[in-house]
């Protein structure tokens, strides 16, 4: 599991022999050659991979020929067949959340360059690696209000090293129903079948309609009984946690069976819950399997440039604004909270799998600058900064070439792709001998003794698997322990295969086609929004307001007392605001009166969890510097 526990301690020892040095540098020069890279064999590369991925009966048309049937009783002591779909990453279970994001951005992936996906020979292979998942949900969903959400269990699999076809680890599944409620999961499941339905909409209108209606159905379960799916099903919480809640995803759900179907009541909760749900209140730079806000304010924009607004057009722009800051927060253009970057260049979140948000975020920014159609997006930094689409479109390009091996190591993250690669993946079935080359049984204990410890490469190549990547400083440790970094996810390459058939097909500015959607003309370009910092003070009823209070002088420093007022100004009688996420950027003192969120920023207390119309909190922070920036990262209106 990418984002869960681990087997084993990370020993982060790595040396390089003089070969890899010289295969280093090689791989440098061919990247200075030409200045580029070979996208169209990495589009290739990253749909292969998910063959590596699959469970339940191999079609005759497999190619990663080192993998065989598993999972075959899946689902059977349920009463259910829930035989197929993918395993997350390098262990056996079969995560609800992950795998419907995964299709999803697949999905998505296909819709806007499925043209460029054609053109590179892909295109059939993309289809059938989202119909697999498709597939397996439809299973899944064998009721209305009835969703299976999981496949075994990350605590069991990670006691045991062992290949998918020799399972024999808990295949118990979980479920949920309007008792045991799952709103994020159904909501993501549902955006997974109408986006897909799109793809299958012209060559298999049957299939579309059916996927079409389970969407519809998984929403209505996901909207009427609320909850988050890993209170239900709790032995999802340590690897594939909800810890945004389930607003995103209803939003995400809502936004994509507008694209799918039409239907304008999907728009009309897309605005409507805007603010209750967060959609227009959060200001979010990561997007992925967790978090959706990035995705879903960029679909709405794309609205609005398409001129499907309507009557919600003044939302709709709210949710354009926060497109502009999670692109100006990527380019590093946002006044306040940019993302982070390595020494060399690459986006960084966290340790654990940074790449993940590295591939969403790249997409996010290609999708968004084709669609701006030339227009640009305003920030809030360095005096109302603006970013042109081709800026978007360049640095989600210098990212994927990050990926690629334009990197200070010259090392490739994706596994079968140019000439230093990671060898070691974390990946149970890659770092085993294929059961059709030694078909003796291999136990849980055997595995972790006789080929988890192994030295050497794996014996399965891992073809077009991205690995979690390199820590903030731009090392990388190639080893099968170090899951942080050598495990792979489905979620890692679902969004570069759409970045990679788009660069594929050339850098330029890009007119929609048959699979991609058409933009209104001139509408990108007449359009202007508000910077980031404009949009808290002009649509936002929370109101922040700091002073100094006192100053003294300590060991020849000028300390100051700084106290900050947060107020919820909506009239009285309005609407409370609840789940208030604070940043606070250049502090270099201690805060009182707030809670470290678990993510993100600051939270209120727990004895003030909401702020009611009218009322205020406050809190303090002491720093021997000039007053801390502090903002309003997101909120929710009741």
């Amino acid at each position: 599991m990418a984002r869960g526990g681990g087997a084993a301690g990370v020993s982060m020892a790595h040396h390089l022999g003089i070969a890899l040095v010289v295969l280093v540098f090689a791989a440098m020069a061919q990247v200075a050659r030409g200045g580029g890279h070979d996208y169209g064999m990495a589009l290739s590369k990253s749909i292969l991979y998910f063959e590596a991925q699959r469970s339940g009966v191999l079609p005759g048309s497999q190619r990663m020929a080192w993998r065989a049937n598993s999972g075959l009783a899946d689902g059977k002591a349920n009463g259910v067949d829930l035989v197929g779909g993918y395993y997350d990453a390098g262990d056996n279970v079969k995560f609800g959340l992950p795998m419907a994001f995964t299709v999803t951005m697949m999905a998505w992936s296909v819709i806007e360059y499925g043209e460029e996906m054609a053109a590179a020979g892909e295109l059939g292979h993309a289809v059938e690696a989202i119909k697999w998942g498709t597939d397996y949900f439809a299973k899944a969903h064998p009721e209305p209000n009835v969703l299976y959400a999981e496949v075994g269990d990350g605590d069991s699999d990670h006691n045991c090293w062992q290949r998918p076809e020799d399972m024999t680890t808990s295949r118990q599944a979980y479920r949920l129903d309007p008792q045991n409620p799952g709103s994020d999961l159904a909501g993501e499941t549902a955006a997974a079948m109408a986006a897909a339905s799109l793809v299958f909409r012209s060559s298999n209108p049957g299939y579309a309609d059916q996927l079409l209606q389970h969407s519809k159905q998984l929403f209505d379960f996901a909207d009427k009984y609320r909850g988050r799916y890993d209170n239900s099903i709790t032995v999802a919480r340590n690897y594939y946690g909800s810890f945004s809640g389930y607003g995103d995803e209803l939003l995400w759900a809502s936004a994509w069976l507008y694209q799918a179907s039409d239907d304008r009541r999907y728009l009309d909760y897309l605005a409507n819950n805007a603010d209750a749900l967060g959609g227009t209140g959060w200001s979010i730079n990561q997007f992925g399997w967790d978090v959706k806000y990035p995705g879903v304010q960029i679909l709405a924009a794309k609205f609005l440039l398409q001129g499907k607004a309507g009557e919600h057009a003044g939302v709709l722009q709210g949710y354009r604004r926060k497109a502009d800051f999670f692109a100006c927060s990527c380019l590093g253009k946002d006044a306040a909270d940019n993302v982070g970057r390595t020494p060399g260049g690459m986006l960084y979140h966290q340790r654990w799998n940074n790449i993940q948000f590295v591939t969403s975020a790249s997409f996010l920014l290609a999708v968004y600058s084709d669609h701006l159609a030339g227009g640009a997006v305003r920030c809030s930094g360095g005096g109302g900064a603006v970013a042109g689409a081709a800026e978007l479109l360049a640095f989600a390009k210098s990212q994927v070439d990050y990926i690629l091996g334009s990197n200070p190591r010259g090392t490739s993250y994706m596994v079968g792709y140019g000439a230093v690669y990671p060898r070691q993946a974390h990946h149970r079935g890659s770092s085993i001998a294929s059961i059709r080359a030694s078909p003796s049984f291999v136990s849980c204990r055997e595995g972790y003794a006789s080929w988890y410890g192994r030295r050497g490469g794996n014996p399965n190549l891992l073809d077009g698997a991205v690995v979690g990547g390199p820590d903030e400083h731009d090392d990388f440790a190639d080893e099968r322990n170090n899951y942080e970094q050598t495990e792979a996810a489905t979620y890692n390459n679902a969004p570069l295969m759409g970045i990679l058939a788009r660069l594929a097909a050339g850098h330029g500015a890009r007119a929609r086609g048959r699979l991609g959607q058409s933009l209104q003309h001139g509408i990108a370009a007449n359009h202007t929004s508000l910077p980031h910092g404009a949009n808290h003070q002009h649509a936002s009823p929370v109101e922040i307001e700091q002073k100094a209070t006192a100053s003294w002088e300590k060991d020849g420093r000028t300390y100051h007392r700084y106290a900050v007022t947060v107020s919820n100004r909506s009239p009285a009688g309005g609407k409370t605001v609840e789940e208030l996420h604070i940043g606070i950027g250049k502090l270099y003192g201690p805060v009182w009166g707030l809670e470290k969120a678990a993510r993100y920023g600051y939270v209120l207390p727990s004895w003030t969890p909401s702020l009611p119309a009218g009322e205020s909190a406050a809190f303090v922070y002491v720093h021997a510097a000039p007053p801390a920036d502090v903002w309003v990262t997101g909120y929710k209106l009741v």
